[in-house]
């Protein structure tokens, strides 16, 4: 099957029936249906659809290499810098329709699994490395168009430098044997957004791999025998898009990922029991220059969100005319247009790297990266501190259908609008700024890419300055 539509996926996701658990209960049943994940596989079922609205056919897929049939574009390995606009084009399509708050829209992971596959070549020749698995993997996701997730931090037991394990039953997934069928794991990993509602669960070792047995990448069904997905809280309010705008549409859920003894068929396994593969890998491939395109064309579509949202508080209430909401307001329109420079920047200096496929400019990409996570931040402040009491005075949807209606249209209206229109603006602007799904999505963005002092570290590592130390050198040389 090549792409899907959003029936198609919501009814693999039913029938995948994975094992979850949320408040110490399994979920049973369809999984569509209930409450905390209603309104994200619903979302996500209408990005799927948007693959076959005829105006968007050629931005949202393209002709397979190996069947001739469309398939999605976010799967394509781009081999010119037109092709990586294309994947830009069809990933702001999709974060359109979320207004950027799906961080795991389906073209994320598919982005992954395409980098990873673009970079197989780095594993020919190295011990214990299955490089035509992951070819093979990727261009079966590629036919099917494969929902997944992805999973590749420990749990936060001790974050000492060279903390190494020694309990006796695993606490970080490890490979505990390896049999005739393939490898056994046993043990937990974190925070796989979209856990148990997506087809495949995709395992990586992301570096600092000290023990080997913690070391390996594969991918397995998420409803593969020993796999339990345990969910947080869910942060949906409820099911009214009056009172939730936003959770009831895009609570994509986070889970502890637990395995136990699980089987991963060595023709799933992608690499294990190499310490140096495991340590070097992600960093090597084209994993990093790819994720961060796809995640910085998204975000620029989220600021945009949130600069109309401040736009419109400021229209309902008119306070446009004092200076410091217009240097507030700046604030998110510098943030905006660095952002989309950045990310044209980054395609205009791509480069085809060692198995010709064009990558993005990593270090451009990864100034953006530096630079988001603190403007979202700032951004939820710029909203609580220009939204002030009216964050607080919202009414839920019930009350305008009670006795005090009449109360709440004349207390609660604003210059432009009407008492019901301003507080469902309102509503708006606190769900993102400061509930709990909101304040989710302040921390999911802070961390996106890793500890934020670990990525201006190796921003700091990796940026060439010898040019500009060069420079001054000649400057102090001249007579």
């Amino acid at each position: 099957m090549p792409a899907i539509n959003g029936n198609e996926y919501k009814k693999r996701i039913e029938q995948l029936q994975a094992e979850i658990w949320i408040d110490g209960t399994q979920v049973k049943g369809n999984i569509s249906e209930h409450p905390a994940w209603k309104g994200i596989i619903k979302s996500q079922g209408a990005l799927y659809d948007l693959q076959f609205e005829p105006k968007l056919k050629d931005i949202m897929t393209y002709s397979s290499p190996l069947s001739d049939e469309q398939v999605g574009m976010s799967y394509l390995q781009p081999k010119t810098k037109e092709e990586l606009v294309k994947r830009r084009e069809m990933i702001q399509q999709w974060a359109l329709a979320s207004n950027g708050m799906m961080g795991r829209s389906p073209d994320y992971m598919n982005t992954v699994l395409m980098a990873l596959a673009s970079s197989a070549g780095f594993l020919e020749g190295k011990e214990n490395c299955y490089p035509k698995n992951l070819v093979k993997f990727y261009e079966y996701a590629r036919e099917n168009d494969i929902s997944m997730t992805h999973t590749f931090i420990n749990p936060q037991v001790n974050r000492e430098t060279f903390y190494v394990e020694d309990t006796e039953q695993p606490i970080a997934a490890k490979v505990m044997k390896e049999t005739d069928a393939g490898i056994i794991v046993n043990g937990a990993r974190l925070l796989a957004t979209q856990g148990g509602i997506t087809d495949e669960i995709l395992v990586l070792a992301a570096g600092g791999i000290q023990d080997k047995a913690n070391g390996f990448a594969f991918s397995i069904p998420s409803n593969t025998k020993g796999l339990r997905f345990i969910a947080r809280e869910s942060f949906v309010g409820g099911e009214s898009a009056f009172n939730y705008p936003l959770s009831s549409r895009y609570e994509e859920m986070d889970m502890v990922v637990v395995f136990d003894h699980v089987l991963v068929p060595w023709e799933r396994v992608f690499y294990y029991n190499n310490i140096s593969v495991s340590n070097t890998f992600m960093a090597s491939s084209s994993f990093l220059p790819f994720t961060l395109h796809q995640a910085v064309s998204r975000q620029i579509i989220k600021t945009e969100f949130i600069l109309g949202l401040v736009q419109s508080i400021i229209n309902s209430i008119c306070i446009g005319e004092y200076q410091h909401v217009q240097e507030k307001t700046t604030e998110i329109i510098i943030a905006l247009e660095t952002l989309k420079a950045l990310i044209l920047k980054a395609e205009a200096e791509a480069k085809l790297d060692e198995w010709g496929f064009m990558r993005p400019d990593q270090a451009t990409l990864a100034v953006a990266c530096n630079i988001f996570p603190k403007a979202y931040a700032r951004f939820t402040e710029i909203i609580q501190q220009l939204g002030a009491s009216g964050l607080i005075s919202i009414p839920p949807e019930a009350a305008f259908d009670s006795d005090i209606r009449k109360d709440l249209n004349h207390y609660l209206q604003s210059k432009a609008d009407d008492a019901l229109s301003r507080v469902k603006l309102f509503r708006l602007a606190w769900e993102i700024s400061m509930s709990a799904f909101g304040t989710r999505e302040i921390q999911y963005e802070r961390f996106f890419f890793g500890d934020p002092v670990k990525l201006a570290s190796g921003l700091y590592q990796s940026y060439d300055r010898s040019i500009f130390v060069e420079r001054i050198s000649n400057f102090l040389e001249e007579e």
